[in-house]
């Protein structure tokens, strides 16, 4: 295995440590609807715990109102309750198989809560990051004591794996900050 291999799967994992801080995001509620919205939705169904999306469609019908249309109709009182119990601050208004789910406005104490949560998904994804760039440390650092590679290419690859993951952190900063603007937005 070469360095060079082993940056690009660092870059590759610290990448998706991006992607999913993305989704994180993605979830959280701004002024408008998104059926992005009931994405960290899990429903009590068949005996596990499976996301809202394997149970039902999600729709977007108007810009304050998501629509739940559930396949199975006994699924629709465990589908209320998921939405009611996520924590998303939704009452959802049973319609036969459907859901109709009026987002409220966003007021100041539940946007500052919703930035939190942000920061929370920031720091995850930060940790996570961070894990990746000391497994890239460690197997330098064995590369070196093995004799595979020299001590000036063992420090040439550990700046080039610090640098991506600066530039990986300030990524999600970046990220972060568009993220607080658009919740913060009335």
């Amino acid at each position: 295995m070469t360095a060079e291999v082993d940056l690009n799967d660092l870059k590759r994992r610290m990448e998706g440590a991006i992607n999913a801080f993305k989704h994180d995001i993605a979830s959280l509620r701004t002024g408008r609807a998104s059926s992005n919205l009931l994405d960290p939705v899990q429903v009590e169904a068949y005996g596990s715990r499976v996301p809202l999306n394997q149970v039902a469609n999600i729709t977007v019908p108007e810009p304050r109102m998501l629509g739940v249309s559930i396949w199975d109709k006994s699924m629709v009182g465990a589908v209320d309750r998921a939405i009611r119990e996520s924590n998303l601050g939704l009452n959802p208004i049973i319609d036969g198989q459907n859901l109709r789910i009026p987002l409220p406005e966003l007021n100041e104490e539940r946007r500052k809560s919703l930035v939190k949560i942000a920061h929370d998904y920031a720091e995850k994804a930060k940790v996570a990051v961070r894990h990746v760039r000391r497994d890239g440390m460690d197997g330098l650092k064995k590369a070196e004591k093995d004799g595979v590679i020299g001590q000036d290419e063992s420090r040439a690859q550990s700046d080039r794996v610090q640098k991506m993951t600066d530039d990986t952190i300030s990524e999600v900063d970046r990220l972060l900050v568009e993220k607080e603007k658009e919740i913060m937005q009335v």
